[in-house]
Order: structure tokens, then C-alpha cells, then sequence
């Protein structure tokens, strides 16, 4: 631990996707504050003091290399970080419960609580303490009651502080945010706790993006956030189901759609499926509450939109099923991407998890290509029993496949040489565009038989091979 005194001393508990590079850009803006990352992993730790960090992120190893060592630090000592701390960011892991009550929705705070009760047996100061973690309405209530039992009343003030990251571009949403959001109580310590960290965060980003509410409100707008995004990708791949059905083109629709000026054009791209830590889990979080105040149809509404994104993978999968002929058993399919998304190698929740497990199901064997997710897509599958194998490139990946699945939007797949790819692979060779980026027409042209999201397919065949569903 930096012994240097500064003009204040912010830890973080938790060096995951969202702790690390929030607190990297925190002190490499601030470099008169101290910033300290903590985690009870110590690989992790270690690997954020190396040149190989444990997450991908466009900037992030930049941004690292330039405040590490100098006013950003990574540490396992998390009773020496509490000690020293002014400001303690909570970023902890609160993955969905798998037991007992709430089990599949509720939010697992027991990290949570563990952490809450070290930091009130760590702690002989006054502290400020951040919600940073994505945590269910009222949470901070229950902070604050852990925090003032036995002889710790009033040494501790809570605040909300969301984080709304796109993982891909989580350092340019952190460098310039479209708002920072701070809940805080009404009481004065809760104001003064508010505007201190508001003062960090006016260092780089302006006032009027600042927004501060009560602190109930905050800890919501996070989950309805991400709810209100996921409903848009939910919305556009239920009707690119309906767009294959009537050759309509999703494309075209989404555009038309997108340019009314009410709704915009963002997050209107069909797609396999949303996956990710946040989008599932927290609208399973939303819906867990509704049910628990008795709002049964609010509840079954949000649940709607997880349901359609659980169909739009198996839609996916059994369009495969039908158009190769109705059997994927020994047939080698390739899968273009793991990750959930492009620029990050994230493979919570990815479709491609559900994608792979289900062709193996089918007797299928698979091949694997990510450029960053190749390594958690092994852990991720390491229990599923079948014919896997896990190849960074794409070319070898195709080699003798009889289709190819694209996964994950990375945009060297849409550069590749298919006419290169398409000579290596089993004839009748398919390719299923799972998001929508390659060029079908040329595609086609080279003599794939080719099946987007929600257009038409483009085929060889005098009769469909089989039905879309």
C-alpha cells in the first residue's frame, strides 16, 4: 500500500469489469487522489499489475499504464485499504440467486453483505460508501443497518452511484458519460457525502451531467435502464421472426422505425440475442421486485422481454436444425465468435453459450473462434461432454465445417476471404448471420447458401431445405 498522503484516498472493493476501469479513469483523471483497487482473488490482482490484464477493453491498457504505480494501485490487503480510504466504492459480484427464495430472479447479495460487515469491522473513521454495484431498490437501507449495528452509528453515509457501461466502450463512457448519477438521503451528511463525490466526478465531466436524486431512485434507474435497452433488442428480434415469415427485411424495417425522431435508431439491430451480466439478471432483478409488491402484470410484462430473447437463440438453433436437412448429428459447424459482444471478450450470458451447448445436444461437433473469448469460452463449456475445439483462426476454425454460425459481431469476420473459406468447407456450405454484418448477396454469389436475421434466405436449392420457424 502507497504510504503517500494525498488530498484524498478512494478504495474499491471488487476488480472486476466494472471496479477496475471505473478507478483507473478515476485516478487517471485525478492524479491528486489516491485510488486502490482491492480483490480477494489474488490472480486477478496480479493480473492488473501486469501487461496482461484480466479484462479487454479499447484504451484500457493505456489508461492503466499511465496512473499505476503513480496514483492508482491493485492490492489483495483489503483491511489496509478500508483503513485508509475516505470514499469506498463497493463493486462486488451480485449475480443472480440460485436458491431458496427468489431463486432464478432475486439479486444474491451475499458478497455483498460480507463485504458491508468487513468494512464496518475494518473502519475506525468516518467513511463515505458507494453503491456500485447493480443492487435491487432499497439495498442502501439495508447497508446503512448494517453499518450503524452495535457501536458504529452515524459513521458511515451511504450513496448510489450506478455505473451505466457498455462493455466495448466502457473507457469512453466513463471519460465522457451521457450522465453520472448520484443518489444520496436528505439528511446532511447525506448531502455533504453527495457533493464530495460529486467534486471527483466535476473534475472531467460537466455539472449538467451530473445528476443527483434520492438514493432510492438511483439504485431503480439503473435496473430500469437496462431493462428499457433490452426491451428494444427484444422488441426488433421478435419481429424479424415475423419478417422471415413474410419476406420482409428486419433491416429495412428497423431503419424506417429508427428514423421517427421519438424512438431513434440505437439498439434496433436483430441479432441472435442480447447476452451480457447485466440485461438478464437485472430485469429478472425488476420482475422479482414486482411480484414482491404484488404487481403481477408490471411483473409478467418485463418478464416478456427475457422470454423473447430465450426464443430468439432456440429460433436461431432450430432454423439450423431445419435447413441443414433436419439432423446436425457428426456435421461440424463452426461458430464465428463467443464473446456477447464485440470489443470485449465477456462471455456472461452469451447466446454463444446457449448456441453451443444446444448444437451439441444435436450430436453436432463444434469449432470455436473468438479473437479475445476463447479462453472463457473453455471455462464457460468445460462440463458440456461432446466434440469441441477452440481455434483463434477463423480460417483454420472453418477448415472442413459444414456451416459457419456468426456469433459475435467482430468486424474482422465481415473482412474475411470467403471465397478462400468456402473451397475448405463441406458442400452444401451455410452460413447463419447471426448478427446481420456479412455481405449476403456476395455471400451467396460465391455459392454459400446463406440465412440471416429476419431477411430473406438466399439458398441454392430449388426448395427450401427446410422451414424457417
Amino acid at each position: 500500500m502507497n504510504s503517500v498522503r494525498r488530498n484524498m484516498n478512494i478504495l474499491c472493493i471488487g476488480a472486476g469489469y466494472v471496479g477496475g476501469p471505473t478507478m483507473a479513469v478515476i485516478a487517471a483523471k485525478c492524479p491528486d487522489i489516491q485510488v486502490t483497487v482491492v480483490d480477494i482473488n489474488p490472480d486477478r490482482i496480479s493480473r492488473w499489475n501486469s501487461d496482461h490484464l484480466p479484462i479487454y477493453e479499447p484504451g484500457l491498457d493505456e489508461v492503466v499504464r499511465a496512473a499505476r504505480g503513480r496514483n492508482l494501485f491493485f492490492s489483495t490487503d483489503i483491511e489496509a485499504g478500508i483503513h485508509d480510504a475516505d470514499i469506498i466504492f463497493v463493486s462486488v459480484n451480485t449475480p443472480t440467486k440460485m436458491f431458496g427464495t427468489g431463486a432464478g430472479m432475486a439479486a444474491d447479495l451475499q458478497y455483498w453483505e460480507k463485504t458491508a460487515r468487513q468494512i464496518r469491522e475494518c473502519a475506525d473513521a468516518p467513511k463515505i460508501i458507494v453503491e456500485k454495484s447493480t443492487l435491487p431498490v432499497k439495498t442502501a437501507q439495508a447497508m446503512k443497518r448494517i453499518f450503524d449495528a452495535g457501536n458504529h452509528q452515524n459513521r458511515f453515509t451511504v450513496l448510489s452511484n450506478p455505473e451505466f457501461l457498455a462493455e466495448g466502450s466502457a473507457v469512453r463512457d466513463l471519460e465522457n458519460p451521457d450522465r453520472v448519477l448520484i443518489g444520496s438521503d436528505a439528511s446532511p451528511a447525506g448531502i455533504q457525502a453527495r457533493d464530495r463525490l460529486v467534486d471527483v466526478y466535476a473534475r472531467w465531466v460537466p455539472r449538467n451531467r451530473i445528476l443527483t436524486t434520492n438514493i432510492w431512485s438511483s439504485e431503480l434507474s439503473k435496473l430500469v435502464s437496462n431493462a428499457f435497452l433490452a426491451q428494444r433488442i427484444s422488441s426488433v428480434n421478435a419481429i424479424s421472426a415475423l419478417c422471415e415469415k413474410t419476406d420482409a427485411d428486419i433491416s429495412e424495417v428497423a431503419r424506417a422505425v429508427g428514423m421517427d425522431s421519438r424512438l431513434g435508431s440505437r439498439f434496433l439491430n436483430a441479432s441472435v440475442g442480447f447476452g451480457g451480466s447485466c440485461f438478464k439478471k437485472d430485469i429478472l432483478n425488476l420482475v422479482y421486485l414486482c411480484r414482491y409488491y404484488g404487481l403481477e402484470e408490471v411483473a409478467d410484462y418485463w418478464e416478456g422481454v427475457v422470454r423473447i430473447n430465450e426464443y430468439q437463440k432456440e429460433r436461431f438453433v432450430v432454423n439450423m436444425l431445419g435447413t441443414m436437412f433436419h439432423t446436425l448429428s457428426g456435421k461440424r459447424i463452426c461458430l464465428f465468435g463467443f464473446a456477447f459482444k464485440a470489443d470485449t471478450g465477456d462471455t456472461r450470458e452469451s447466446p454463444g453459450i446457449f448456441v453451443a451447448k444446444r448444437l451439441i445436444e444435436e450430436q453436432a461437433e463444434l469449432v470455436i473462434s473468438d479473437p479475445k473469448a476463447l479462453e472463457n469460452a473453455r471455462r464457460d463449456l468445460a462440463d458440456v461432454q461432446g466434440n469441441i475445439r477452440y481455434v483463434e483462426d477463423p480460417y483454420e476454425a472453418a477448415s472442413g465445417a459444414d456451416a459457419i454460425a456468426l456469433i459475435t459481431e467482430w468486424p474482422q469476420y465481415a473482412a474475411l476471404d470467403y471465397d478462400r473459406i468456402f473451397r475448405t468447407m463441406v458442400q452444401p456450405a451455410f452460413i447463419f448471420d447471426g448478427r446481420n454484418i456479412l455481405d449476403h448477396q456476395r455471400l451467396h454469389g460465391i455459392g454459400f447458401n446463406v440465412f440471416p436475421i429476419g431477411k430473406p434466405a438466399l439458398t441454392h436449392f430449388h426448395e427450401a431445405p427446410g422451414i424457417r420457424p
